[in-house]
């Protein structure tokens, strides 16, 4: 099964895409030896960002950034407005729900991995995006984006002059999103609104400004691994058929009704609700910012935000894909309202995972920078404060898999499932209220750190990068990792809520936890010019973290050791008036992952059982890159980056009971990580038809990937492939076509559902079996355009 605390720490926020493991290419391009190996920003300190990454352009979903890749599993998605962090914490607060690349900002980049280490404390690239703030006159864009599937996205900001050094900027977006497929129970697979307000106060001699935000957010993103999910024959070859007539990528997987019947984890009450309410966000912002610049060249800037926010996601995921077996008593809801037996061949069970919480956070940033003769150095301080009530209540179902392509009906089956919210006497549907991943923690947790830069040009010929980070991280709260008289943990039982009791008779009540912990960054980087184009590069960063207050949700304890991640680079560039080459040789590792299996076993009765299993592992992986930024003749451009990578499992050894004495194992060290191709290759060219008129692609090339963690189950490689027409059509007015897919692949990616205990001698059995899984995004024709007034 997949790895539950891995899939909700994400964010991110990746439409139409079920949660996997965040794999990444060992391929960024050190930017030391881009442009000359000095890519100088506008105070002359080396550039923070990367270039050629192409942020926006999402293969997993319509409007969310790209996930850069680094070979480790994701702790969560980077993605920074004024230098702060969006969200604190992309579970339960998705970067989707409250910030989209719109016309509210003035700048979207991709900072390198070193800048977010020592900025923020987390290993991985970052999103870098800056708010359009007022300026003198008056100013208008209207951005407007539709596809073939009738998706509506609207984005306005106006901004200009009051008054003397006054300014104001405001912005409305607007998102009605159907997806590429219809589900019966809510009009919009995404329905967001985001409204802010900006007021500029800019000082005398134009030395700085103030700056006053307000920002709201109303979103429903239900695609959150709710619909992202299909049937399909595995054929054993690496390769999938489709299951029938049922298409994937526009073809709905979800019951008609939206309904989902849970045991409320605080209270034990019975509730219910449906998709769309369940994934509610809202949230409310206010930030303040102050940038001023003395006569000596000395900066600062300070930046602070307070949100109080509601945060939501939903995951209905699939678990077990099993025949409809003799003896099993399935009933389905007619269309006259009549109870009728099922007799399709299959069945499908899911897990409904009810995450939501309540948050208040507040986040102080504040730098020191000048720029002295030959170098730059920077001194900031972070002051992060994050308070959360969270629960994630759980319940399972069961639904049918039809061939024809016609919408699943839900299940019910009067002898093994406890609740039955139709009128039909005797009827059920939903059952293990809350036994599998349902989760507990309430809290907060507070992060204090001071660091530094230096940008160092010792010589023109040799330029020295280097900073550090010193953070005091404390975590305080309850979470529901309860022990018996015998010391050992209380798995998760059906019916569990805070107030239960076990089936040992153990009281289910809220447990402290209460830690202080320092963490620290490191980071160089040397640059040595051979010759005028010729050189020499490396960078090592090394990062040490310990659990969030997130780790603390099940019905363990985490590990609570040092995380340690080192990530080191080395290699040449190469760069002349119309090529730009990188070649870097890449090493990076990560210790004391904490993760929670699901493990699944068909029990001797026939029921498929799912039990927790806890675990922490390791994991390292070797890489080679190469970067290439060619422009042979007037009007083309082409990037290439190929990245050879072969991040592998360390310590991964978990086992479980179930009811049935039946022990389920998993030893997966030295396998390859599930999900993460060996070879990544893209390929961008463009080329200017007229000074106006662009036509460009996008070739996305991922290897070989596995689908569960034994190695078991692969997929075939892939491309993921975009293009599009660009038109200037005046000053004024752009206009855009992309196609997303337009070579029309179809098939499955990620992992297996319910397929972690299968071992590879095993494997050949399932061939040719139906199973469930996520898919490529469809072909998607995306027409857009921009009004600047």
């Amino acid at each position: 099964m997949q790895d539950f605390n891995a899939m909700k720490s994400e964010s991110k926020q990746m439409n139409r895409m079920k949660a996997v493991v965040l794999l990444l290419a060992l391929a960024c391009v050190n930017g030391y030896a881009q442009e000359n190996n000095s890519s100088k920003g506008e105070d002359g300190s080396t550039s923070k960002e990367e270039g050629n990454r192409n942020v926006m352009l999402n293969a997993a979903s319509a409007n969310g950034p790209r996930e850069i890749q680094i070979g480790l599993p994701s702790a969560d998605v980077n993605v920074l407005e004024n230098g702060i962090p969006v969200t604190y914490a992309t579970n339960p607060h998705s970067v989707n729900s409250l910030w989209r690349a719109d016309a509210s900002l003035s700048h979207v980049g991709l900072l390198k991995i070193s800048e977010t280490a020592i900025t923020t404390g987390n290993i991985g690239y970052a999103v870098n995006s800056f708010t359009q703030l007022g300026e003198k006159g008056f100013h208008g864009t209207l951005n407007y984006k539709t596809n073939h599937f009738g998706m509506q996205e609207v984005s306005l900001n106006l901004n200009g002059s009051l008054a003397k050094d006054w300014f104001y900027s405001g912005s409305i977006y607007q998102d009605f999103d159907p997806g590429t497929f219809k589900i019966k129970s809510t009009p919009f697979q995404d329905r967001t609104q985001i409204y802010k307000f900006a007021l500029t106060k800019k000082y005398n001699d134009n030395r700085g400004e103030l700056t006053a935000i307000y920002h709201y957010s109303n979103s429903h993103p239900v695609y959150n691994y709710a619909t992202q999910s299909a049937p399909f024959v595995y054929v054993g070859d690496g390769s999938v058929r489709e299951f029938g007539d049922f298409a994937l990528g526009t073809t709905s997987y979800l019951p008609v009704d939206n309904e989902m019947v849970y045991r409320d984890m605080r209270t034990g009450e019975l509730k219910k609700t449906n998709l769309y309410d369940a994934s509610q966000n809202r949230g409310s912002e206010f930030t303040l910012m102050n940038n001023y610049t003395w006569d000596n060249g000395l900066n600062w800037k300070t930046v602070m935000k307070y949100d109080h926010s509601l945060g939501s996601l939903v995951y209905q995921t699939p678990m077990s894909l099993d025949q409809n077996e003799a003896g099993i008593n399935y009933l389905y809801e007619a269309v006259d309202g009549s109870m009728q037996p099922y007799t399709g061949e299959y069945v499908q069970s899911r897990m409904s995972c009810l995450n939501r919480g309540f948050i208040d956070s507040f986040m102080f940033t504040t730098e020191l920078s000048r720029k002295v003769n030959n170098s730059t150095w920077r001194l900031g301080l972070n002051e992060w404060y994050y308070d959360v009530d969270y629960t994630s209540s759980t319940t399972m179902y069961d639904q049918s898999v039809p061939m024809d392509g016609s919408y699943p009906v839900r299940l019910y089956n009067a002898d093994y499932a406890t609740y039955s919210g139709r009128t039909y006497a005797g009827s059920g549907c939903y059952y293990d209220f809350n036994k599998n991943a349902s989760e507990y923690y309430k809290g907060h947790e507070n992060k204090l750190a001071l660091y530094f830069t230096h940008d160092w040009d010792i010589t023109d010929k040799l330029n020295l990068y280097y900073g550090a980070r010193l953070e005091y991280q404390a975590l305080r709260g309850e979470n529901a990792a309860v022990t018996n008289a015998n010391g050992e943990y209380v798995g998760r039982f059906a019916n569990y809520y805070l107030g239960a009791t076990a089936p040992d008779g153990t009281k289910i009540a809220p447990t402290s936890m209460s830690y202080d912990w320092l963490n620290y960054a490191l980071t160089a980087a040397v640059t040595y010019k051979l010759t005028k184009e010729f050189g020499f590069t490396g960078d090592f960063t090394y990062i040490t973290q310990h659990p969030k207050i997130e780790n603390f949700a099940p019905a363990t304890l985490p590990n609570t050791d040092k995380i340690s991640v080192p990530l080191g680079r080395a290699g040449i560039y190469y760069n002349n008036e119309w090529l730009s080459l990188t070649s870097l040789f890449s090493y990076i590792s990560k210790t004391n992952n904490n993760s929670t299996l699901n493990l699944q076993h068909k029990t001797a009765a026939g029921q498929t059982e799912i039990m927790a299993a806890p675990l922490n592992y390791d994991i390292k992986t070797l890489g080679w890159t190469t970067d290439v930024v060619a422009r042979p003749f007037k009007g083309f451009d082409l990037h290439f980056l190929f990245t050879y990578q072969k991040p592998t499992y360390k310590k991964y050894e978990t086992s479980v009971t179930f009811s049935d004495g039946y022990v389920g194992s998993i030893n997966a060290t030295g396998n390859i990580v599930a999900e993460i191709p060996e070879v990544i290759v893209e390929i961008d060219p463009s080329y200017m038809i007229t000074k106006d008129l662009k036509i460009w692609t996008s070739f996305r090339y991922f290897s070989k990937t596995y689908a569960n963690i034994n190695d078991a189950y692969y997929f075939n490689g892939r491309w993921e492939t975009f293009g599009g027409l660009n038109w200037q059509v005046n000053k004024k007015l752009a206009l855009g076509c992309t196609v997303v897919n337009f070579l029309n692949q179809t098939g499955a990616k990620g992992s297996i559902a319910g397929a972690e205990l299968i071992e590879k001698e095993d494997a050949g059995q399932y061939a040719g079996h139906v199973m469930a899984g996520s898919y490529i995004r469809p072909f998607t024709v995306e027409f857009s355009a921009s009004l600047k007034f």
